[in-house]
């Protein structure tokens, strides 16, 4: 199916003469997610939050279903969040680690993963081991079953798409090992749920996390945590429990709920709730496939018309890329960029080393421009901003 280019154009509110590309850090919403986040917020200004939830209970159930038909899961695997962090935090939580146990990750997670991760190393004792890159990037899968056999990890956390590059890891193979030898698999798939067809059924993760406000193009504060059904099964629940996820039955006694709400905090914010369902519906309605093939068309165009201009590098490796492209050029200082970029309208983010410490060293840079187009954005747009960075 084609995507309608200019319908999706019509839903978005004023935008005029910009030229978007920053969809990896927080993406413009349809007009719909407004129109329901302001709906929900009217109905409460009139009647009270607990009386509307209690109208909206069909409304806010299918949140988990269009989340759930999002990622090829089912409804009771899905517990709304905060934020990607806050959906990252209550998976870790809910492990029980010892000392000595070991975390496998990679050199490209997410900084706040690689905190969370040595603030577990100072409180327990746990040890990280991170997974070796091939010569282009990626995963080197070899060395990755060594660790696993050499280690027995507790845990194997990885990003399915860096923040600050447009590499694409080869999940599926991980989650392959990690199923068939019964080791916890989280997956940080915050860059790539929105922009990419995921499946996690196919993945065979135990943890998923997300955030809304990216390639979802959902409203801030808002995320979703996938939970396997063996983790499920088995009782995993997060370390810091509320009346939400629980039920109170004796004073030294509570009993978990059986899905995936028992990671939840009884308070929610139930407008942006709705805002984050809309914006999963819309892109239900138009097909994940559809948006990773009209995005693909849109890479190319992007990175073919960077290589072919001088002075321009690219630092994004791996087989296969996404929606991420990271630049700089040679001899322009990242203010002299901005202000070109930012004079011609053009929305972007800058990627600095704290971000990503271990893959900066590797490249031995300290900052780059981070370009993330979606597929509200057009061919012409592509050329546009190629032509003004050719212009720097």
């Amino acid at each position: 199916m084609e995507i309608d280019i200019n319908q999706i154009r019509k839903d978005i509110t004023d935008y005029g003469e910009k030229i978007f590309l920053n969809s990896a850090g927080s993406s413009l919403m349809p007009k719909s997610v407004v129109q329901e986040i302001n709906r929900y917020l009217l109905e409460e200004e009139k009647f009270g939050g607990y009386s509307v939830a209690e109208l909206k209970t069909n409304e806010i159930a299918d949140f988990y279903n269009q989340t759930a038909q999002l990622i090829g899961a089912e409804a009771h695997n899905i517990a709304f969040t905060h934020d990607a962090t806050d959906a990252y935090i209550k998976a870790l939580s809910s492990i029980h680690f010892k000392h000595n146990d070991i975390i496998i990750t990679t050199d490209d997670d997410y900084a706040s993963n690689h905190i969370q991760f040595i603030s577990l190393q100072k409180r327990f004792g746990i040890k990280i081991v991170r997974i070796k890159n091939l010569e282009n990037g990626e995963l080197d899968m070899i060395d990755f079953q060594k660790l696993v056999d050499k280690h027995n990890p507790k845990l194997v956390a990885v990003t399915h798409v860096p923040t600050n590059s447009g590499l694409i890891q080869n999940i599926e193979a991980i989650g392959e090992i990690c199923y068939n030898q019964k080791i916890i698999f989280l997956l940080d798939a915050c860059q790539s749920v929105g922009q990419l067809s995921i499946n996690v059924t196919k993945i065979k993760c135990d943890f998923l996390t997300a955030t809304g406000r990216k390639f979802l193009r959902g409203p801030r504060g808002t995320g979703f945590l996938f939970i396997s059904d063996r983790l499920l099964k088995n009782g995993f629940s997060p370390l810091m429990i509320d009346g939400g996820g629980a039920v109170w039955k004796a004073i030294d006694q509570f009993d978990i709920l059986e899905n995936a709400k028992r990671f939840e905090t009884w308070e929610a914010p139930y407008a942006l709730i709705m805002g984050f369902r809309e914006a999963i519906r819309y892109a239900n309605n138009i097909g994940l496939e559809n948006i990773q093939s009209y995005n693909q068309k849109l890479m190319l165009r992007l990175r073919e018309n960077l290589i072919g201009i001088q002075g321009v590098k690219l630092f994004d490796k791996g087989l296969k890329n996404c929606n991420i492209l990271t630049f700089r050029k040679d001899g322009k200082s990242l203010a002299k960029i901005k202000e070109k970029l930012n004079s011609n309208n053009v929305f972007f983010s800058v990627s600095r080393k704290e971000w990503g410490v271990i893959d900066f060293n590797k490249k031995g840079i300290d900052w780059v421009i981070r370009l993330s187009p979606h597929y509200f954005n057009t061919i012409e747009e592509i050329d546009n901003v190629s032509k003004i960075i050719d212009e720097i």
